[in-house]
C-alpha cells in the first residue's frame, strides 16, 4: 500500500524522481491503547481477571487500589508502599488458588488462556522497579517504556517507529514499527533497505539526527546535524532541512491517529505504522491536487475577466465611432 502511495505521488507531480535520492530519517513514539501503568492499577486488574474461584477481594481490592493513589498524590509513601504490599498479597492469593485448582479446566483454548494469563501475573508479582523487559499492560505486554527526556512527558510506552520522507516534499517512503526500543542507530540499515525495496531506487543520501552516530551503513552517504567534515554548501542546505521531518510526524500523530495505535501486538504495530504512512501520503497528494485545481479556476476566471473587459473596451470604441 505504501509503495502505490509513492507511485501515486509520482504520477500526480508532488515527488519527483530526483527527490527520492536524498532521504530523511528519524524515529517516534507510537503509544499503545493503554493506561498509566502504576503498580495498583496493574494488580487490581490481574486480580480482576483471575477471579472466580473463592474468595475474591472484590469489595476490599478496589477501594485498596483508590487508596495507594491517594497515598502517592499525599506524597505518603510508607502508607502507600504498605497498601501495595497488601493489595499485592490480594493478586497472589487468588492467583494461588486458580493454580491449585487449574487441573479441573479441561484441555483447550479456555485452559490456555489460564495458563497464559497465569503466566503474565507471575511475571508482573516477580517483576522489580529496575528490573528490564518489565510488563507494562497485561493486554498488551509487547509495550515497551520509551524514555524521551520531555519536562511535560517524561516517559512514553508503545513502540518506536521509524519514519523516513523524502528531504524536499515530504512525502513518506519508509515507515516501520521497531519493537524492543533498538537504538536509533542500529535501526538506520533497515530503514534504508525499506526505503530501497518501496521506492524502487537506493537513496544516495540520508541526513539524520546525532541520535544516529555509530550507524555502520556504508553503502549510503549519511549525514549527522552538527557535522563538519565532508559538508560542503550544498550539503549543508540539504543537511538544515532535516528538521523538516518534525512537523511531518507532527501532522502523522494529529491528524493521521499515530498518537495512539489501538491495534494488538507486534502485527498491530507494524500495519498500523505503515497505515499512518500511507494516510500521510494520500492527505499530501489530495493538498497538492487541491491547489493545482486551486490555481486552475483562479486562471481561468481571470481569463474571463480579461475577455469581458476586452469585449467591454471594444464595444465603447466602436459606439465612440458611430457617434463621431
Amino acid at each position: 500500500m505504501l509503495t502505490e502511495t509513492i507511485k501515486a505521488g509520482k504520477r500526480a507531480g508532488t515527488v519527483k524522481g530526483n527527490d527520492l535520492k536524498k532521504v530523511i530519517v528519524d524515529t517516534t513514539v507510537m503509544e499503545k491503547n493503554i493506561a498509566h501503568p502504576t503498580d495498583a492499577r496493574l494488580y487490581e486488574t490481574a486480580r480482576r481477571k483471575l477471579v472466580g474461584l473463592r474468595q475474591n477481594y472484590n469489595r476490599l481490592a478496589p477501594r485498596l487500589a483508590g487508596q495507594v493513589g491517594g497515598y502517592a498524590h499525599a506524597r505518603q509513601f510508607k502508607r502507600m508502599r504498605k497498601a501495595l504490599r497488601r493489595l499485592k498479597g490480594y493478586t497472589g492469593r487468588v492467583l494461588r488458588d486458580i493454580e491449585r485448582q487449574l487441573d479441573r479446566v479441561p484441555e483447550g483454548a479456555l485452559r490456555a488462556r489460564i495458563e497464559e494469563m497465569i503466566a503474565l501475573v507471575n511475571r508482573l508479582l516477580a517483576q522489580k522497579t529496575k528490573d528490564k523487559n518489565k510488563l507494562y499492560s497485561l493486554h498488551e505486554p509487547t509495550v515497551d517504556c520509551i524514555s524521551k527526556g520531555n519536562a511535560h512527558k517524561r516517559y512514553e510506552f508503545g513502540t518506536k517507529v521509524s519514519v523516513a520522507t523524502t528531504n524536499r516534499g515530504g512525502l513518506v517512503v519508509g515507515m516501520r514499527a521497531m519493537p524492543g526500543n533498538p537504538y536509533d542507530g542500529h535501526t538506520l540499515s533497515e530503514a534504508l533497505e525499506q526505503v530501497e525495496i518501496l521506492a524502487d531506487q537506493r537513496p544516495e543520501m540520508a541526513f539524520v539526527d546525532r541520535g544516529y552516530r555509530g550507524h555502520g551503513v556504508e553503502n549510503v552517504k549519511v549525514f549527522i546535524s552538527g557535522a563538519r567534515r565532508g559538508v560542503t554548501r550544498t550539503i549543508a542546505k540539504l543537511l538544515r532541512r532535516r528538521s523538516a521531518i518534525e512537523p511531518m510526524i507532527g501532522h502523522m500523530k494529529n491528524d493521521g491517529r499515530l498518537t495512539r495505535c489501538p491495534l494488538k501486538g507486534t502485527e498491530g504495530d507494524a500495519l498500523f505504522a505503515v497505515l499512518c504512512g500511507c494516510g500521510h501520503n494520500i492527505r499530501m497528494i489530495l493538498k497538492y491536487l487541491g491547489e493545482l485545481l486551486g490555481n486552475l479556476i483562479w486562471l481561468c476566471t481571470r481569463l474571463r475577466q480579461l475577455n469581458n473587459a476586452e469585449m467591454a473596451t471594444v464595444g465603447s470604441f466602436q459606439c465612440a465611432r458611430r457617434s463621431a
